[in-house]
Formats: structure tokens, C-alpha cells, sequence
């Protein structure tokens, strides 16, 4: 998952591409054959689990053991991702791949065969402002009045969610209602891509009317997970979408700015450097801050300066954060005259400021953070956080230690790079459960703020 602002450095933007099954049945037609479908799909996962296993083409869904361990399997731009529900995580087609795609199941281990989860999924077309969306209902058979649905807001990511993301089959996986849709600008939706957060939350508000009326009469709570840039969407949708709870996985409780500064700090930290350089690097996060919000009317005759008096020093080249990098490696003469066209076009209001959002929520909301985010630095979201608990907002926090953006577990090389290799156990577990109203005493080493 890209950081909340790391998209801004995306030169060109690649619109995702899905495989997507259209299903144009209106809701009265949901009605009456709702109870058949789920009916019909436990019977279908019942002959797969009797027969032996072929191979067979990839398909996404959820590939199942026993009720506590499973593997959901999505699209990539290569083969198939897979995700175990512990959070180990592959492609079919590495050498060292986990499990072998068949007919109606996967082979795990190259010994264990597990069939496929009958998932109900309900694709559907809705409208934003007058963009048209796609989206997807993903529900077990036999959910019912005590199942919790979720809507997500996505993060920064400019491809499409539908049988790409593997965040929301694990909630599925473990007996929560999903509906997923692909953003605006990505996969099979409509529209430009954007990273305008108002114009996100309004699509997250219209994804939520539509996940109701589809799940009508089979659904309890309701609420919104918001991952990375989601964190900043959900809160701005909560009133309208009228969401019971909000989950919040490593988001942020600062502007983008905030984060970029954040983000710059922690880069130059974490390879050693002292208050003296990190001193300089502030100074160049401010400039950068003004002209981002100023829309290039202010800060360029400083920038100049800067990249004189420092742009030959060490460190200067090593900045990157949200944004500031691009900047300190361009010409005032072209930012002068161009600005950044990839970066403007991408409607982002400066103005959001993620504290006033979060005080107009009155619904329990819980975040869970990664304490070595590179991309998105936690230390001002959590004393932020605990303010507002101190004010009385229902927040509750948990952090996962030795764990980067997006939840992952790394290996840290010699030069500072970091490989990612897991999801950290008790993450996928932790929002489910919250989602659900019923919080464990442990998630994997979490630990609780």
C-alpha cells in the first residue's frame, strides 16, 4: 500500500485493470433470489470439497482449511497474489510459491488441498457526481441481522480494488460483509483519478448507500475501514455515510505536509544523521509547505537558496517524503514557469485539516499503527489521538511493533533499504474483530495505547 502522499510522485498514472463479471440485477431481483444464491453456493462448496484436486486456471477468492485458516487469492499485474490468513503473503507464479491453483481449490504445500469458499458477491454500478462506479457486495452465505458490513476508503494507489485487493477478502474470510469498489480513475470505474479527499469521501458515502441497499436485511453494525489515505477519507464520510465505527489502519492524524515533514525527518534519521542536518531538512519541509499551499506563489526565491547553499551536501540528495524530494531536485526556472502537471492535476486540498474533521466524529474509532512507518510517521498521530481521547472521544489505539506502511514485517539491509515480507500477524484479526464490537485481549505483539 503507497502512503498517503507518496502518489504525488507518480509521474504518469497507470489505470489498474480487472477482471470483472457484470451482474445487472436490480435489488427487487436480489430479494427474491438472495436466499437461493447462498444456498446454492454452500451446496457448490460442499461438491468441490468431495472431489480431488486438478490443477486448473487462477481464480480469486477465498480457499479454505478450516474456520480459522484460509488464503485468499487476488489479481496482480503478474499471475496471482496470496495471503494466508496469518499474514504470509506470495505470488503463484515465484519459484518458491505456496500453493498451486486447480479447479475449484488450491493445493497448499503441495500436499493439502483446500477448496474454495462459496463467497456471494453482488457486482453493481452506482453513481457519485455524476461519475459512474463499480462495485462489489462480498458476503458468506447465511449472513444475517448479527453481521457486521464494512465499506473500505482505499489508499493512495491508482488501480483498481475489485479482485485486487486481498484486505478485503480477509475480512470475509473471517465472517464480516465487505463492499469494495474500484476509485474513481482506477480499474472499471469512471472518471479522472484524483487525490481531492472531499471528492473521495463523497464516493465513499455513495459506495455506503449502495452496500446497504444491496446487503438490505442481512447486515447488523455498519462502518468504514480506512487504509493509509483512507485514514483521512473515512473521518470526512462518517456523518453522512452514517458509519456506527470506524477502523483506521495505519493512518494518519496529520495534513500532508505534516506527513511529508514527518516522513523527510525519519528518513534522515533513520541513516544516522544528527539535529544539525535534520535542522537543515526542516527548513527545506517549510519551504516546500509553502509552496504546495500556495500554489507556487510563495517559496520559490527561497528554494533557489536552499538548493544553492545545500544541494552538494550528503544528505540533500537522499531527501524524498511526499513530495519535497521532487522539488529539491527541479529547476525553479521549470517549477516557475510548469509547476509539477503530474502533481497539480491532482486536485489535493491543501486546506484539510484532519484535527477538525476528527472532532465532528461522535462514533468509536480505533486505529491501528505501525511504530516504524517510514511513509507515515506515527509519533504526532498518537499524542494527537490521545488528546482527543482526553477530550472524550471512544478512540482506542494499537501499534505494531518492528512493522513499516501497510502493516508489513521487513528485513532492513546494511544500506537502509527495507525488503517487506509479511503482513504482521494480528493486524487482519485486530479490524475484523473491531469490526465485529468484540476486541481480543491480543493481536500478534501489538501492544495497546
Amino acid at each position: 500500500m503507497k502512503s498517503p502522499a507518496s502518489a504525488l510522485l507518480a509521474a504518469l498514472l497507470l489505470a489498474g485493470s480487472v477482471s470483472f463479471a457484470q451482474d445487472t440485477k436490480k435489488l427487487s431481483e436480489a430479494k427474491v433470489t438472495g436466499a437461493s444464491i447462498h444456498a446454492n453456493a454452500l451446496l457448490e462448496q460442499a461438491r468441490i470439497a468431495g472431489n480431488p484436486f486438478r490443477p486448473a486456471p487462477c481464480e480469486t477468492g477465498i480457499f479454505q482449511i478450516n474456520k480459522a485458516t484460509f488464503v485468499a487469492v487476488t489479481r496482480a499485474e503478474s499471475g496471482f497474489n496470496y495471503t494466508f490468513s496469518d499474514g504470509i503473503v506470495g505470488n503463484t507464479q515465484h519459484a518458491n510459491a505456496l500453493i498451486k491453483c486447480g479447479q475449484g481449490a488450491v493445493l497448499v504445500g503441495a500436499k493439502e488441498t483446500w477448496p474454495r469458499v462459496a463467497v456471494v458477491e453482488s457486482n453493481t454500478r452506482f453513481e457519485s457526481n455524476g461519475v459512474t462506479l463499480a462495485g462489489r457486495l462480498m458476503e458468506l452465505p447465511g449472513a444475517g441481522k448479527d453481521t457486521p458490513l464494512v465499506v473500505y476508503a482505499h489508499g493512495s494507489e491508482d488501480d483498481g480494488w475489485i479482485d485486487r485487493a486481498g484486505d478485503p477478502y480477509q475480512m470475509v474470510g473471517r465472517g464480516v460483509s465487505v463492499f469494495v469498489y474500484d476509485k474513481r480513475g482506477t480499474g472499471l470505474s469512471e472518471g479522472e483519478y484524483t487525490q481531492n479527499f472531499p471528492r473521495l469521501s463523497d464516493d465513499l458515502v455513495a459506495a455506503s448507500r449502495e452496500a446497504k441497499r444491496l446487503a438490505q436485511g442481512r447486515f447488523g453494525r455498519f462502518g468504514l475501514l480506512g487504509l493509509s489515505q483512507g485514514g483521512w477519507i473515512a473521518p470526512l464520510a462518517a456523518v453522512s455515510a452514517k458509519a456506527e465505527f470506524l477502523g483506521i489502519g495505519f493512518g494518519l492524524v496529520v495534513d500532508i505536509a505534516e506527513q511529508d515533514a514527518a516522513q523527510v525527518t525519519k528518513e534522515l534519521r533513520d541513516r544516522g544523521y544528527g539535529d544539525d542536518i535534520l535542522a537543515k531538512a526542516k527548513a527545506a519541509t517549510d519551504i516546500t509547505r509553502r509552496l504546495v499551499k500556495s500554489g507556487y506563489k510563495e517559496g520559490l526565491d527561497e528554494l533557489a537558496d536552499f538548493q544553492n547553499k545545500f544541494g552538494k551536501e550528503a544528505w540533500f540528495s537522499l531527501v524524498k517524503g511526499g513530495y519535497t524530494g521532487v522539488y529539491l531536485s527541479m529547476s525553479v526556472d521549470d517549477l516557475r514557469k510548469n509547476g509539477v502537471p503530474q502533481l497539480d492535476k491532482l486536485g489535493v486540498d491543501w486546506s484539510q485539516n484532519p484535527m477538525q474533521v476528527l472532532k465532528k466524529v461522535d462514533v468509536p474509532h480505533m486505529w491501528a499503527l505501525a511504530d516504524e512507518d517510514r511513509q507515515a510517521p506515527i509519533a504526532l498521530t498518537v499524542e494527537r489521538l490521545s488528546n482527543l481521547r482526553k477530550e472524550g472521544q471512544d478512540i482506542s489505539m494499537y501499534i505494531f511493533p518492528d512493522t513499516d506502511h501497510g502493516m508489513w514485517n521487513y528485513e532492513q539491509a546494511a544500506d537502509f533499504s527495507r525488503k517487506h515480507t509479511r503482513i504482521t500477524p494480528g493486524f487482519y484479526d485486530l479490524m475484523a474483530d473491531w469490526a465485529k464490537g468484540k476486541l481480543g485481549e491480543k493481536y500478534g505483539k501489538a501492544y495497546r495505547r
